[in-house]
C-alpha cells in the first residue's frame, strides 16, 4: 500500500522526473533517515532538476551552491562584516542556512571548501567566528559529483564520503520515458506548476516516526551479519564501521515507513543496502564485483 502522504509525494515528483521512482524512493528514505545524498553520474541526466523537484514536492526551501575551484568556506557558511558604527560585526549567513542544499559538482571544489560542509552535515550546525549557529530543520544535502576521472575534479576524502548516508546514480531513462522527455513539455515549466503535497512541519512529523519503526532480533542479527561479513580478511580493504551499521538500520526503517509498515523486513534492508554501502566499501584489487551486490548474495536472509 505504502505511506499515504509519501506516496502522494512520489506520485507528484514522477510527473516531472520520469521513470525514476526507485531513485526518488531512495532519496526520500535518505531524507527520512536524516541523512544526506550523493548523486554521481554523467552530466545531463537530470541531477539538478531531481533536487529542485524534491524540494518543491516536500515544501522545503532550496539553496544551490555551485562548487568551483575558487570557492571559499565563507561562500558556503557565511561571514561577518562591520556594522555601520564599526564597533561590532554583523553575521551574514551563507547559503548553507537552508532546509535543503544542492551542492552541485561538489568534487570541483578544493578539499578545504568541501570540508566546510562537514560540521553542517554531521552536527546540523556551523561555527563561524567562534559562535555556533543551528541550521534549519529539516536539513538535507544533495550533492552531485562528476566522475573522478573528469578534468578538474578533486576526489572526495573518505571522511567526507562517510557523511553521505547514500550514494546513487540517476542512469539513462528508458525508451518510453525518453520519448516523453523529447516530445513533452519543458521539465522546468512543469516544475513551476507543481503542487507541494507536504510542508516542512508535516514532513518533520513524518520523520519523527522513523525511529519508532520496530526492528526484531532476527533482523538485527541479519544487519550484524552483513557488517561482520565485510570485516572478514580478503573481502574488502576496510569493513563497514558501526556508523555504517547505524546508517543501514536507519535507512531500512525509513524504507519500511515508506512502504507503510511499522516493522523492518529483510526486504527493507536489501532495498537500501547498495546505496548505503557502495561508497563505504572498497573491494580488494582485481575484484570488479559491486560491493553491495556481493553482500546481497553472501549473507543468508533470516
Amino acid at each position: 500500500m505504502g505511506h499515504p502522504l509519501l506516496t502522494r509525494v512520489l506520485d507528484a515528483a514522477e510527473t516531472v522526473i520520469l521513470g525514476k521512482r526507485r531513485q526518488l524512493q531512495m532519496a526520500l528514505c535518505c531524507l527520512l533517515a536524516r541523512g544526506h545524498l550523493l548523486i554521481e553520474d554523467v552530466p545531463g541526466v537530470g541531477k539538478t532538476l531531481f533536487a529542485h523537484v524534491l524540494a518543491r514536492v516536500l515544501g522545503l526551501n532550496l539553496q544551490r551552491i555551485q562548487f568551483t575551484s575558487d570557492l571559499l568556506p565563507a561562500d558556503i557558511l557565511g561571514y561577518s562584516i562591520p556594522d555601520l558604527t564599526g564597533k561590532s560585526f554583523q553575521f551574514r549567513p551563507g547559503p548553507v542556512f537552508s532546509q535543503m542544499i544542492l551542492a552541485d559538482e561538489i568534487n570541483r571544489a578544493t578539499p578545504k571548501a568541501q570540508s566546510a560542509l562537514l560540521e553542517a552535515m554531521e552536527e546540523r550546525q556551523v561555527t563561524v567566528d567562534g559562535e555556533t549557529r543551528p541550521l534549519p530543520q529539516p536539513f538535507f544535502v544533495i550533492a552531485t559529483q562528476n566522475a573522478s576521472t573528469s578534468v578538474g575534479a578533486f576526489r572526495l576524502p573518505e571522511s567526507q564520503l562517510d557523511r553521505f548516508l547514500m550514494r546513487m546514480t540517476m542512469g539513462y531513462p528508458d525508451a518510453g520515458a525518453e520519448r516523453t522527455l523529447l516530445t513533452g513539455a519543458d521539465r522546468r515549466m512543469l516544475l513551476q506548476q507543481m503542487d507541494s503535497p507536504l510542508d516542512a512541519a508535516t514532513l518533520h512529523a513524518v520523520m519523527a516516526q522513523v525511529p519508532g519503526i520496530h526492528v526484531a532480533d532476527p533482523l538485527m542479527d541479519y544487519v550484524q551479519a552483513i557488517l561482520a561479513h565485510t570485516r572478514q580478511p580478503q573481502r574488502f580493504v576496510t569493513g563497514l564501521s558501526p556508523r555504517a551499521g547505524l546508517a543501514l538500520l536507519a535507512a531500512a526503517k525509513a524504507h519500511a515507513l515508506l512502504q507503510g509498515r511499522q516493522g523492518v523486513t529483510p526486504e527493507d534492508v536489501q532495498a537500501v543496502l547498495l546505496p548505503v554501502t557502495s561508497h563505504r566499501l572498497v573491494p580488494l584489487s582485481g575484484d570488479n564485483t559491486n560491493p553491495g551486490t556481493a553482500l546481497l548474495t553472501a549473507v543468508a536472509v533470516p
